[in-house]
């Protein structure tokens, strides 16, 4: 079994819960992980060379999927377009690009934690989940968890991670602070901000989303 591991500080909470999951099971041998930025991950599992992923909610519309994704209720602080500068698109992403296109926000959109730093730095920003819940009352889903095969294990891995709180321990926090520059702090409450559930009102507004993408 193959994963695609997006590293940004948004899903620490799931490879948490993954590492725990795979010694508990009888994955525990067979899951493998290829890292990269999401549009590198959603190219590696369109090819196949993933089994499943996290994929931008712009490219994960054919595939199957569970109830899982990375949803922001209203702001996200890590996609943002810095304002007053020259268009320009984040190559790292795909719903984002779409979401400032949407939304007609002109200027250098940045996602992850490149744009989370951006935010703590108190630099000018527009947050686009903001933006789009001022609009349309709605979550934005930036990606969902899909899959190939093996629905039933992505099944129990949705079930599984919903019903848990995730604490992440402490070193693993630190390593992520430090591979990042960001405190501790800052990360936990970047956290709080980000959903998982694909719930009622993720599902409206990813299905506005697509509608919006198409007009």
């Amino acid at each position: 079994m193959v994963f695609g591991k997006i590293e940004y500080l948004n899903l620490l909470p799931f490879h948490v819960f993954m590492k725990r999951f795979t010694k508990s099971s009888q994955q525990s041998m067979s899951m493998h992980y290829k890292r990269g930025v999401p549009a590198k991950i959603n190219e590696k599992f369109l090819s196949h060379r993933v089994d499943a992923a996290f994929i931008s909610s712009i490219s994960a519309k054919k595939y199957r999927h569970v109830n899982l994704g990375i949803i922001a209720k209203k702001e996200v602080l890590s996609v943002l377009v810095v304002p007053d500068v020259k268009n320009e698109a984040d190559i790292e992403s795909a719903s984002s690009n779409a979401l400032a296109k949407i939304l007609n926000i002109k200027g250098k959109v940045l996602i992850g934690d490149k744009a989370l730093k951006h935010y703590l730095q108190k630099k000018p920003y527009i947050d686009l989940a903001a933006q789009w819940n001022a609009r349309y009352k709605l979550p934005f889903v930036f990606a969902l968890l899909c899959y190939h095969k093996d629905q039933h294990l992505y099944k129990n891995i949705e079930k599984q991670f919903l019903k848990q709180k995730i604490k992440i321990p402490q070193y693993l926090l630190t390593s992520a602070s430090l591979r990042t520059e960001i405190s501790k702090k800052d990360i936990l409450n970047y956290l709080s901000y980000i959903s998982y559930d694909l719930d009622h009102k993720a599902k409206k507004g990813l299905s506005l989303f697509y509608k919006s993408v198409k007009n």
